[in-house]
C-alpha cells in the first residue's frame, strides 16, 4: 500500500545514494522541511538523469514527456505511480511552492534536448534561472522566508550556484556535446570552442576562467543578502549550502585553466570546513 511516508522515503533513498554535497546541509532542517526539500532534490535529480543517462536524444525526449506529463498529473492531484511525483506533490501542497517554479524546472532540462551551445550570457542566464534559480524557489518556500524579496534574490543564488556547476564539470560537459560558456565570452577573451574541443588551452583561457568567475562572484555577493530573509530553520540550510557552492568556486579559482581539461573536485573536508564556517559566522562576509 502506498502511503505519503513512503514515497518521502523514496525520496530519501534517492538523496542518500547520490552522494550530493546537498545531503548534509539538508540534515540541518526539521524532519518535515528536510522531507520537502529531499522530495524537490529527488524531482530534480530524476528529470536530469532521463535526459543524461538515456542512451539517445529520442529516448531522452520521449522519458522526459512522459515524466513532464505525469508531473502535471500530480500537481493535479490525480493519483500516480511515481512515488517522487506524489512525495512532490504533497510538498508544493504542504508549503504552497509556486507550480511555475516545477514547470520551469522541467523546462531547463528540457533545453539540454535542444541545444548544446549558447551564444549570449542572457541566453545561458535563462538557462541557469531555469535549473537552479526555479529550484531555489521552491527550496524557500519550504525553508520559510520573512522577506518577499528572497524570492528574488533566490534568482541570483541560482545563477552562482549553476555557473559554479558549469565551470566545475566543463570536461564532463563536452563528453556530452555541451559548451555552457557563452560564445560571446568565449570571443571577447581571445578564445575557440574549437581549441576548447582540442585541449589548445591558450592564454585566452586565463581571462575566459576569470571573467566566469567574477560573473559568479557578483551573483554570491548578491545572493548573500537572502541570509536575513529565512526564516531561522531556512538559514541554516542556505548557509551551508551557500559555503559549499562558494569553496566550491574557490576551488575552480584555485584550480586556473585546468578547469577546461579536468573536472574540479575539492576535497571534502575543505567543502565541508567552507559550509561549517559560512554556518557559523553567516554569509556577511561573502558580500
Amino acid at each position: 500500500m502506498n502511503t505519503l511516508a513512503a514515497d518521502h522515503r523514496a525520496c530519501a533513498a534517492i538523496l542518500r545514494r547520490s552522494g550530493s554535497s546537498f545531503a548534509l546541509p539538508i540534515r540541518l532542517l526539521p524532519a518535515a522541511k528536510r522531507q520537502g526539500t529531499t522530495a524537490i532534490y529527488a524531482f530534480c535529480r530524476m528529470a536530469d538523469d532521463l535526459v543524461d543517462d538515456a542512451p539517445d536524444q529520442a529516448t531522452a525526449a520521449a522519458g522526459l514527456a512522459a515524466f513532464t506529463a505525469t508531473t502535471e498529473a500530480a500537481l493535479a492531484g490525480r493519483p500516480v505511480d511515481d512515488p517522487v511525483l506524489r512525495a512532490l506533490a504533497d510538498t508544493v501542497r504542504r508549503f504552497a511552492i509556486p507550480e511555475a517554479a516545477v514547470r520551469e524546472i522541467l523546462a531547463g532540462v528540457r533545453m539540454d534536448l535542444d541545444r548544446q551551445r549558447y551564444a549570449t550570457w542572457t541566453e545561458l542566464e535563462c538557462y541557469c534561472s531555469r535549473v537552479a534559480s526555479a529550484v531555489g524557489v521552491a527550496a524557500i518556500h519550504v525553508w520559510g522566508f520573512v522577506d518577499p524579496t528572497a524570492v528574488a534574490l533566490s534568482h541570483e543564488c541560482g545563477i552562482a550556484f549553476q555557473l559554479t556547476n558549469i565551470l566545475r564539470d566543463i570536461p564532463e560537459d563536452l563528453g556530452r556535446g555541451r559548451i555552457y560558456l557563452p560564445q560571446d565570452d568565449f570571443a571577447a577573451c581571445g578564445c575557440a570552442e574549437e581549441d576548447l574541443v582540442a585541449g589548445r588551452i591558450g592564454p585566452g583561457f586565463a581571462r575566459l576562467a576569470a571573467l566566469e568567475i567574477d560573473r559568479a562572484t557578483a551573483c554570491y555577493r548578491r545572493a548573500a543578502a537572502i541570509d536575513g530573509m529565512l526564516s531561522t530553520d531556512g538559514r541554516g540550510v542556505f548557509r551551508a549550502m551557500f559555503g559549499l557552492y562558494r569553496g566550491m568556486l574557490d576551488a575552480v579559482g584555485r584550480a586556473g585553466t585546468s578547469i577546461f581539461t579536468s573536472r574540479v573536485r575539492p576535497s571534502r573536508p575543505r567543502l565541508l570546513a567552507a559550509a561549517a564556517a559560512t554556518l557559523l559566522v553567516g554569509t556577511r562576509r561573502m558580500r
